[in-house]
């Protein structure tokens, strides 16, 4: 039976505004997140997806409730916590090789074991043959691959994804996300990942949290009951399953909805 490595309990967030304003972008979320599982985030615009990821990853204060990864309460930034965003984030003087080391450089570990690691979470995003390329000579999807290693590299109990592949065009989108899907089955590391996509999060999630429009709040949780066998791949067998066109018209539903109290 797989345990819990992350759990939210009744988490808002409030902004103080000009004026003595307040602005509450996110309303007593609650939910639990198992060990190797991937639990996306959806919801319409502004809803507070990527506040509830910044608070997972310590980068903003709860102003109430409380986060726990494994027995251990969340109160900033750590190593625990690996983030991917949006942007790419390689550094354009180091090589493949030395961008996936350069965290575990930082931590202090041994030149033998980082080249080893290195090479091996390198190897699981398919980069092998890019070892000594430089981030300018790759394409868009292959510097997210690059950032996606050097995270997971670093040993994370949980990998944080913020709208990961929105930059990138369909094609290559596809590619990772069948990518992700291997990754969270090899690397054995949670993963938490804010999306719009609603194809996106049905072929990715073990449990779909949707939240409500401003202020976010945990409307319905989803768990899509034909990925009860695992994750279904290649991709386009999951869209012809039994269930699936279900759970869409579902999620397209709730969006509809969630839409009109914008």
């Amino acid at each position: 039976m797989s345990s819990t490595v992350l759990q939210l309990d009744r988490i808002s967030k409030t902004f103080q505004l000009g004026g003595g304003r307040e602005l509450t972008a996110v309303d007593r979320v609650s939910f639990e997140v198992e060990e190797n599982a991937i639990c996306v985030l959806l919801g319409p615009s502004g809803c507070g997806k990527s506040t509830v990821l910044r608070m997972i990853a310590g980068l903003e204060t709860p102003t109430g409730g409380e986060i726990t990864l494994g027995r251990h309460p969340v109160t900033g930034p750590g190593r625990d916590r690996g983030m991917v965003f949006q942007a790419y984030t390689s550094f354009d003087w180091l090589t493949v090789r030395r961008n996936v080391e350069f965290g575990m450089k930082i931590n202090g570990v041994p030149a033998g074991e980082r080249r080893e690691r290195a090479e091996h979470f390198i190897r699981l995003v398919g980069l092998s043959k890019f070892l000594d390329a430089y981030p300018s000579q790759l394409s868009g999807g292959m510097r997210q691959r690059v950032a996606i290693a050097r995270t997971l590299a670093n040993g994370p109990e949980l990998l944080l994804m913020d709208e990961p592949f929105g930059a990138l065009d369909a094609e290559t989108r596809w590619q990772m996300q069948e990518l992700m899907a291997d990754v969270a089955e090899q690397a054995k590391t949670g993963m938490v990942i804010v999306t719009h996509d609603i194809e996106e999060a049905i072929f990715l999630a073990d449990k779909i949290v949707f939240l409500s429009a401003h202020p976010g709040r945990v409307k319905e949780e989803i768990v899509p009951a034909f990925k009860a066998g695992g994750r279904i791949r290649p991709k386009e067998e999951l869209v012809q399953t039994p269930g699936y066109a279900e759970l869409e018209r579902k999620i397209m539903r709730l969006m509809r909805e969630e839409g009109q109290h914008e």
